[in-house]
């Protein structure tokens, strides 16, 4: 297995492949500084990277990393808006399959935690550095967590209307069930003694305790 190495950390390739969805694809040149800054943030931190650090991990020249990406906070930014969106696909996707608010919460959850286990790497970056962005890139990626939340706020909707769910705060519980699986990027690790779909179907089973009604 190809692996991204960043001051002496090795991460498997897929852990740090920022992933572009429904958009124009980057250039192979993007895409190296994207996956290598991925691999730095994620071992030293925002700040404790360099543009340097990016450049040599990248295998590029710190003038060719300038021409993609004016500074290292866009870089973050890129990484950032990516793993966001890519995440809020997962969940319309994810509560667009199933067929009554139950199967559509059990779905979200699952996917949403299943995303942020294979992913963990890419998902503590954009995740845990949010207060590193300018307040103008930090307001763009604000307006797609507000629209992770709504998704999963209007499945919890439907429950209570349906019957199927009994909770007091739909905008809290939504935040709880997104917070569940967003936390999986903190902790999972590839060596540990779960797999990501382990972690993924007990974390749909939590989703749906909090919810359901008795």
């Amino acid at each position: 297995m190809v692996r991204q190495v960043c001051v002496g950390h090795v991460i498997p390739t897929q852990e740090v492949r920022v992933q572009q969805v429904g958009e124009t694809q980057p250039t192979v040149a993007q895409q190296r500084v994207l996956d290598a800054a991925a691999a730095c943030f994620g071992e030293r931190g925002f700040h404790g990277t360099t543009t340097r650090d990016i450049a040599k991990q990248a295998q590029l020249s710190p003038a060719v990393l300038y021409v993609h990406y004016p500074t290292k906070e866009d870089v973050l930014y890129e990484i950032s808006r990516a793993g966001h969106v890519a995440a809020l696909e997962v969940l319309r996707a994810a509560a667009a399959r199933g067929s009554t608010p139950t199967e559509q919460l059990g779905e979200l959850a699952q996917d949403f935690a299943l995303w942020h286990a294979r992913s963990h790497a890419v998902a503590r970056v954009v995740n845990y550095e949010l207060g590193a962005l300018s307040p103008a890139h930090h307001e763009q990626i604000a307006l797609l967590r507000r629209q992770m939340e709504q998704v999963t706020r209007e499945v919890l909707e439907a429950g209570l209307d349906s019957g199927e769910f009994a909770v007091a705060n739909t905008s809290l519980t939504a935040l709880a069930v997104l917070s569940l699986g967003v936390d999986v990027g903190r902790w999972f690790k590839t060596t540990g003694t779960w797999q990501p779909e382990d972690v993924a179907k007990h974390y749909r089973e939590l989703a749906l305790r909090m919810v359901l009604a008795h």
